[in-house]
């Protein structure tokens, strides 16, 4: 698919696309050459139904009709345009907590036709300081509580404008002064919106890119097709901002479907549970940790209002899906995603819902597994999960875009399985398969077993070089309060899972912790468990 004819004046995303024969092999979906995300998500949905609808709201502030919403967004739009100077192409870096001023900028970005890069409160000035190089951001919106350590990182030549300061030159002053409608900048359809960076712990981070097209075609699949949310739903999740998993679940899915959301960071189970009760919140998103985090906590919290429960970013062991269902009768849309196709694009929903598989490739999107020659395997066997549709992996000036697309497909780096009937079974990271004396054996596997035990509240598993085996299993287990840790209950957790798994799965190793590292979505980040590992790292591969 050839680019067309970009409204961008600063062409720098533009110039740094993979050469066309290094993209995968897109769908189209029909969109017309000129295309912007923010009007078609704002004005568009005005139009279809009205501004005075609840749009978003945070935990204690009043809620933003469609409207209000529309009116601060485009006076930050004239802000950037008339006061920052901001071009259409130019990057602008977005950091603060989740609330809807963040969403409004993420917007203005959008229909000024700049870039956006959103980033994560995890991040340090290092890792904002190789981003910003990375994407040559030279504007940044900021909110007053996040700004330290962006201004520690020292960016040559950043603009840093803050938002909810009481400074004279503060965004939300700016936008005061600038009325009236915001005329979009007519974007390509295939304009860069936004550059997503995987973590950089692992190595030099990777800056994927997506289009206005993208946006609208991730609320058009999965939101659309599977998740099906109607203009009444509340939505609210854990997943950031600076992650897609969260800009689909709480910005770009509720805005599309003329919905509503309630944007506040992750404050741990039982304020979660006090919001969808006090918001009578229907539809959800979170990790499946946060799922098992609640389910002791479900007592006296109301979730009535809840219609629709979606995991993604981690393993969803069937286990937690039937505890769930069994304490709220709420069966969880377990899905698949990936920053470089920007959500999700395997999953399921009511009765066609399997447990403990993944689900199916959602409309639009295809799917196979393929052995390390690029060819499909028969269903059954393992392999490396490959997917096409209308998004797809397009990194930033990066070598490693030939390592993600081959053939026209993007390989995930998820080891897979396609049952008969085309579901398939996630096994685990193709990094996290462990190989010991000729096995291979799949980490979250081992964790599901642990976890079935009743003392276990958290478990990953690593591997550990041996000179005998290659490498052996080690779990690295929490345990529930008051249980010993000791090797009176390694021995039982390892007796337990040998009755529930083959013995030559078991971990030979078991390290107990009082918790376990993961990122802010709740995603388990076990590369920071393995020998050599730093103590802190950023979030996890992958960043979805």
């Amino acid at each position: 698919m050839e680019p067309r004819s970009s409204a961008h004046t600063d062409t720098f995303t533009r110039d740094r696309l993979p050469p066309p024969g290094q993209w995968p092999r897109l769908a189209d979906l029909g969109y017309p050459d000129r295309l912007n995300c923010g009007t078609e998500l704002l004005d568009a949905t005005i139009g279809r139904l009205g501004p005075d609808r609840p749009a978003m709201r945070d935990a204690n502030g009043p809620v933003w009709t469609y409207g209000q919403l529309r009116d601060r967004v485009d006076a930050i739009a004239r802000a950037l345009t008339d006061d920052l100077g901001v071009r259409p192409g130019n990057r602008v870096l977005l950091r603060g907590p989740t609330t809807p001023w963040l969403a409004a900028c993420w917007l203005a970005v959008m229909k000024a036709g700049a870039v956006a890069v959103t980033v994560l409160a995890a991040h340090r000035p290092p890792e904002l300081a190789t981003i910003c190089r990375l994407a040559r951001v030279r504007y940044a919106l900021c909110d007053a509580r996040s700004v330290a350590d962006l201004a520690r990182a020292g960016v040559p030549g950043l603009r840093i404008t803050v938002y909810g300061g009481d400074g004279p030159d503060d965004l939300r002053r700016l936008a005061r002064r600038r009325t009236g409608p915001f005329e979009a900048v007519a974007t390509a359809a295939d304009d860069v919106a936004l550059i997503a960076f995987t973590s950089g712990t692992t190595g030099r981070p990777k800056g994927c890119m997506h289009f206005h097209r993208d946006v609208l075609a991730i609320a058009d699949t999965f939101s659309a097709q599977v998740l099906r949310p109607r203009p009444d739903d509340v939505f609210a999740g854990s997943p950031p901002l600076g992650f897609t998993f969260g800009l689909g679940a709480l910005v770009v899915f509720p805005l599309r479907a003329g919905a509503s959301a309630l944007l506040t960071d992750w404050g741990g189970p039982r304020r979660l549970l006090a919001d969808i009760a006090a918001h009578r919140i229907s539809v959800l998103f979170t990790a499946p940790t946060a799922y098992r985090a609640m389910l002791p906590e479900l007592a006296g919290y109301d979730l009535s209002g809840l219609r629709r429960c979606v995991s993604a970013g981690e393993h969803l062991p069937a286990a937690t899906w039937r505890s769930w269902y069994d304490a709220t009768g709420l069966r969880i849309i377990n899905g698949i995603g990936a920053t470089e196709l920007l959500h999700i694009f395997i999953a399921a929903a009511d009765d066609a819902i399997r447990p403990g598989t993944v689900g199916l490739p959602v409309p639009g999107f295809t799917a196979r597994v393929v052995g390390a020659d690029g060819r499909p395997v028969p269903d059954g066997e393992p392999g490396l999960l490959a997917v096409r549709g209308p998004t797809g992996c397009r990194y930033l000036a990066d070598a490693r875009q030939t390592e993600y697309v081959r053939d026209g497909w993007n390989i995930t780096g998820d080891t897979c399985v396609r049952e008969p009937g085309g579901y398939f079974r996630y096994l685990a990271r193709a990094d996290d398969m462990i190989v010991s004396a000729g096995y291979n054996i799949a980490g979250p596997e081992v964790e599901e077993a642990l976890l079935r035990h009743p003392d276990v509240t958290e478990a990953a598993v690593t591997a550990r070089a041996d000179a005998e085996r290659g490498q052996v299993v080690v779990a690295h287990v929490v345990l529930r309060a008051g249980v010993p840790r000791g090797a009176a209950t390694a021995a039982a957790l390892r007796a337990f899972t040998k009755s529930e798994i083959a013995p030559y799965k078991c971990p030979r190793e078991i390290v107990f912790h009082t918790a376990l590292p993961r990122t802010p979505t709740g995603k388990l980040q076990r590369f920071r468990l393995r020998p050599g590992a730093p103590e802190r790292g950023g979030p996890a591969p992958g960043g979805f």
